[in-house]
């Protein structure tokens, strides 16, 4: 064999043995890479920021001077910033202003409904410069204040409506007063009176209860922590509570088959809005007929609970109030049973707070039926006892490991 005849041998043996090494290569990484996304691990920081901001709960867009969008969360497009691509026209009108003098500026968004359960309404957003240098970019904040907003209107219109409401019975109160005070020479005036201003004062004070009750449901206070509770123990507490008036009645309260069922809640807000529609439907019936109260499974994992009552019924178009503070379909009935008007506001919202619906079917001079819906508890299974591993760096760990060195070594330069 010749020296150039070895020579370039060798030089094909090294090209064929470098190529298989690259192949090789290639495919340890692709089984490295194909493991890691089985294992779900993140392994750079560039993976760390992408779900930072897909997760944040605030709304993230990032925009050039074209006006195209270069990046968004899913927060961005539930609050109406970003629409199949295209950035709304009010975040640009301002965005055009921050590329020009590169000041921070906010606005105030109202989102329309586009998605069915969607219930953004009000967006703050603030848009400021990506960074001071370099102009070609401004990022977009938006926060959700469809709840703050929702509040604001609702203290307005609660501090309106009772305001009003009290201005009846106080007012009531005083002249009464009066007139005990006018007849003090007469015990059977005195009396009747004084009957009616204790009746009054009982009534002014449930009134100031459920107030307070109602504005804590409404968001003033957090609600307690949730635990599994039996329906059939809800209804035998809402019947408890109910029994004296239905007996005094003639009024029977019939209860259907226990089905086993929990639910996740506060059981004394549960029993309480429970018993305000057992309440109302022993109001509304006449004498000797009965109430009766049932539970059902439905085919998405709700329990259906039913008040069910013989009464006067409610019409059409009153049906759309009934659940609105201080209304009632009988004025005369409601202050002969010394009903507030709260009572199905109340019980709209602690169903609500329960992640459950309330409605109604009623027919005049047949009856009422309000179905309370709300999801089923389902007690978890246990979970497997995980395997223990060794206590070593994480790949993330190890990727910021690297980071954080040059990041010094630069500062230090």
């Amino acid at each position: 064999m010749t020296p150039l005849f070895a020579f370039i041998l060798g030089i094909l043996l090294t090209a064929v043995a470098a190529k298989g090494y690259r192949v090789v290569r290639k495919r340890l990484q692709r089984f490295r890479s194909s493991e890691t996304l089985a294992r779900n691990e993140v392994t750079t920081v560039s993976q760390v920021l992408h779900l930072a901001i897909q997760g944040s709960p605030t709304g993230i867009t990032v925009i050039d001077r074209s006006g195209e969008v270069i990046l968004s969360n899913p927060h961005a497009h539930d609050m109406g910033v970003v629409h199949e691509r295209n950035l709304n026209p009010e975040v640009w009108s301002c965005a055009e202003h921050v590329f020009e003098d590169q000041e921070t500026r906010s606005i105030d968004l109202r989102v329309p409904m586009r998605r069915p359960g969607s219930l953004v309404t009000a967006v703050s957003a603030v848009i400021k410069p990506l960074t001071l240098v370099d102009n070609r970019f401004v990022i977009v904040y938006a926060a959700d204040e469809s709840e703050n907003v929702r509040m604001e209107a609702a203290r307005r219109d609660f501090v309106a409506n009772v305001s009003h409401e009290l201005k009846t019975p106080v007012g009531g109160m005083a002249l009464l007063a009066e007139a005990v005070v006018e007849g003090s020479d007469d015990p059977d005036q005195v009396e009747y009176f004084g009957t009616r201003l204790h009746k009054e004062a009982h009534r002014l004070a449930d009134m100031i209860n459920e107030l307070i009750a109602l504005s804590k449901l409404q968001g003033a206070e957090a609600l307690p922590d949730m635990e599994p509770v039996p329906v059939s123990e809800i209804i035998d507490d809402a019947f408890a509570r109910n029994q004296l008036s239905a007996e005094n009645a003639g009024i029977t309260l019939i209860k259907g088959p226990d089905q086993g069922i929990l639910v996740n809640g506060d059981k004394a807000l549960l029993v309480t809005a429970l018993a305000n529609l057992i309440s109302n439907a022993i109001n509304y019936s006449p004498n000797a007929m009965p109430v009766s109260v049932s539970q059902k499974t439905a085919p998405d994992d709700t329990v259906l609970i039913r008040v069910t009552d013989r009464g006067i019924g409610i019409s059409p178009e009153n049906q759309k109030r009934v659940f609105e503070r201080f209304f009632r379909v009988d004025k005369a009935r409601s202050r002969s049973t010394g009903g507030t008007g709260l009572g199905l506001a109340i019980v709209k919202h602690v169903v609500a707070n329960h992640g459950g619906t309330i409605s109604l079917w009623s027919r005049v001079g047949t009856g009422s039926t309000f179905t309370i819906k709300l999801p089923i508890y389902h007690p978890d299974t246990p979970a497997e006892a995980e395997d223990s591993v060794e206590d070593t760096p994480s790949p993330i760990r190890k990727a910021v490991s690297k980071v954080t060195p040059r990041r010094k070594d630069r500062n230090s330069s």
